[in-house]
């Protein structure tokens, strides 16, 4: 499929998600079974270690770590044979490590869209609200929130940028796996205790898959490939 088809049918996807999720009561589903009602507790404190520590700050270490890592394989590796074949995938997964995460961040700002913890049904003070409602006029002095789409889960998913670096098939689907497994593992985590709703990690894999090819065919237009390099 090319890019193009690929961002048309993304950005498809994304609209039918964001409606799907919108008009149904999916998230309250998923979420009821994370929801201790009796204790009035989500299945994880947020503050229990080990799991804080490697679900959140330790792997949020380890992405800046590596995307620093490839951005300096580009800037002091030029020279490098190995760098200059595989210059065009490593700016795209140095691009998508900086602008997906900056993107689901900026969106988290202006969607003033509450988290599970937020919502009246689970002990918080906010009412259940979907994207494009806004909340009912005796309700406008709530403090805005920031839980749409999953910034953290972003990180993970910037890495399905990997996949424009390798050039054989196996690696490529390896790469996405493994993408996709740290994306759903960081928001699974965040979902666990109770910042996230499903469709928030679900929307931003679409979201940052789309903008991965967006990047991708850009990078592609001004910075032509090396049609050696082989992975």
């Amino acid at each position: 499929m090319t890019l193009g088809r690929q961002i048309a049918l993304t950005a498809a996807l994304l609209v039918l998600a964001i409606y799907l999720f919108g008009v149904t009561d999916i998230d309250l589903w998923v979420q009821d079974l994370l929801y201790d009602t009796q204790t009035h507790q989500w299945i994880l404190d947020r503050n229990l270690q080990p799991y804080r520590w490697i679900f959140y700050d330790g792997v949020k270490v380890v992405l800046v770590l590596f995307a620093l890592s490839m951005l300096l394989s580009l800037l002091l590796g030029r020279k490098s044979a190995l760098v200059q074949r595989y210059r065009q995938g490593i700016l795209i997964v140095v691009l998508s490590a900086l602008i997906v995460p900056t993107a689901a961040s900026s969106l988290k700002k202006v969607t003033n869209m509450p988290c599970p913890k937020h919502s009246i049904r689970y002990g918080g003070t906010y009412p259940h609200t979907v994207v494009w409602e806004h909340y009912p006029k005796a309700l406008n002095g709530l403090s805005p929130t920031q839980c749409w789409p999953a910034g953290h889960a972003s990180g993970g998913f910037a890495l399905l940028s990997l996949f424009f670096l390798f050039k054989r098939r196996k690696n490529q689907y390896r790469a996405l796996l493994f993408a996709l497994g740290m994306g759903w593992v960081m928001g699974g985590y965040k979902m666990l205790i109770g910042d996230h709703y499903f469709s928030h990690t679900w929307i931003t894999m679409l979201l940052s898959w789309l903008l991965i090819v967006l990047i991708t065919k850009g990078v592609r237009t001004l910075s032509p490939e090396d049609k050696s390099a082989h992975l």
